[in-house]
């Protein structure tokens, strides 16, 4: 059978009598809510999204051509080397088709420098006898947080480009979840970014250790600013002014302008002295004290701790200090030494590489990356072997008593107290969260 040519005349006049009685019904529709003796008024209008979400719906219904079975829509990713117009034609459509679609986009973004891992979603027709490429009957690509780009086939066979463009606000959410998978899963589903949680991350490595004190089902509680879009995408998060996990709570203070510091319900900051785990999502996978060396192959004092980590993970200062050594010591390979105030030291090693700037002498601040991961000196694999020294002495990093955090008092614990008090109400849903409307951003006219 000849294959349909949709730039072609068409004499079919069902699918046209269709899409005009449609149309009209619509206008009728649209009559009678407007009618002010028609009834009740008519829903609120849908955002662009979903109206762009129900054209394409549509469009790829009424569409089905001779020869081709129902339209289906296939999720793509620009592979390592690949060319977008590559990637289109990877889900069968033959390659003029593919050149077509890359050269409409090509109107309103650059279709030659992109990355791996760009997504889109493309609408595509299998021919029904299985002979031959697919037609693509649309494709939908989103260029931003709040952007995104529509190719349809039109009637007379054309690709029609359209620019869709989402409002966005700025407002104060208030996340309340349980843990399931990771917290990164479970707070980006109620709209939390990776940065937010891992601020949260970082604040509780005070107090709580992820790997051996956080279980399935366990329930947070996060209050965050963040700019949203109509359809409730988060596009960029701000200020974490609350997080609640384990029955701990910490309250964003500004103690002096630009001076941000966590403190709990009480006052005290929750900073402590140092952190219980230097790698994040590290596992503990030997404990101080005697144990059979995995080298040697005899049991000796194990006077630190080993936390799993892949190579290169970021190591993070556990306090406030100076590097007083960073340099290779025996079976410890690359060795970084950290000297705390009130005569703490912290100590890691097997490191792979040193963090830039981390030399003897340098200051780092608590949670700042000074190493990276390794193997080195006697390793049978990737770990931070970390060590916490008091007065010269090794003690167990996992209970070992250091110092706390301050306390808030006076004029400075009043206005904590009022900080508090907005969040609580926040909380409990007496207050509500702030929001403020902004206009779309302004972009370039689609083209056909």
């Amino acid at each position: 059978m000849q294959d349909f040519d949709p730039r072609g005349p068409s004499f079919r006049i069902a699918p046209r009598a269709l899409a005009a009685g449609g149309a009209l019904i619509a206008l009728f529709s649209a009559w009678k809510l407007t009618d002010p003796t028609a009834g009740p008024p008519a829903p609120p209008p849908l955002p662009p999204e979903a109206v762009a979400a129900l054209q394409h719906a549509a469009f790829t219904h009424s569409e089905a051509q001779p020869g081709y079975q129902r339209p289906e829509n296939v999720p793509v990713k620009v592979r390592p080397g690949e060319t977008l117009e590559s990637a289109v034609a990877r889900t069968g459509v033959a390659p003029i088709e593919a050149e077509r679609a890359v050269e409409a986009l090509s109107h309103n973004m650059d279709t030659v420098h992109i990355k791996a891992g760009l997504a889109f979603e493309a609408a595509i027709a299998e021919p029904r006898a299985e002979r031959g490429s697919a037609r693509l009957i649309g494709l939908s690509l989103r260029t931003g947080p709040a952007t995104a780009l529509t190719l349809s086939r039109s009637f007379d066979g054309a690709l029609r480009l359209r620019e869709l463009t989402e409002k966005t606000s700025e407002e104060t959410t208030v996340a309340d979840g349980e843990i399931h998978g990771s917290l990164y899963e479970s707070a980006a589903k109620l709209g939390a970014t990776s940065a937010v949680t891992a601020q949260v991350v970082k604040l509780f490595a005070h107090k709580l250790d992820f790997q051996r004190d956080i279980k399935a089902g366990d329930g947070f509680k996060l209050v965050f600013d963040r700019t949203v879009t109509e359809s409730g995408r988060t596009v960029a998060a701000g200020d974490l002014e609350y997080a609640e996990l384990k029955g701990v709570k910490f309250y964003r203070f500004e103690r002096q302008p630009g001076d941000v510091e966590y403190f709990d319900e009480n006052g005290k900051n929750i900073k402590g002295f140092l952190l219980r785990t230097p790698v994040d999502g590290a596992r503990l996978t030997s404990r101080f004290g005697q144990r059979r060396h995995p080298v040697l192959g005899y049991a000796r004092a194990h006077q630190g701790v080993d936390f799993g980590a892949g190579q290169g993970t970021p190591i993070l200062a556990a306090g406030d200090g100076k590097v007083v050594k960073a340099s290779r010591w025996g079976g410890y390979g690359n060795w970084l030494q950290i000297r705390h105030s009130g005569g703490w030291d912290t100590g890691y090693a097997h490191i792979s590489r040193y963090a830039k700037g981390v030399r003897p002498g340098a200051h780092v601040r608590q949670g700042q990356v000074v190493a990276y991961v390794g193997t080195t000196g006697m390793s049978t694999g990737p770990h931070l072997h970390y060590e916490v020294w008091q007065n010269g002495r090794r003690v167990n990093p996992v209970g070992a008593k250091v110092p706390q955090g301050t306390v808030l008092a006076g004029a400075e614990l009043g206005r904590f107290k009022t900080q508090r008090a907005r969040i609580e109400g926040l909380l409990t849903g007496e207050a509500k969260p702030q929001t403020l409307a902004m206009a779309p951003t302004p972009t370039p006219a689609g083209h056909p």
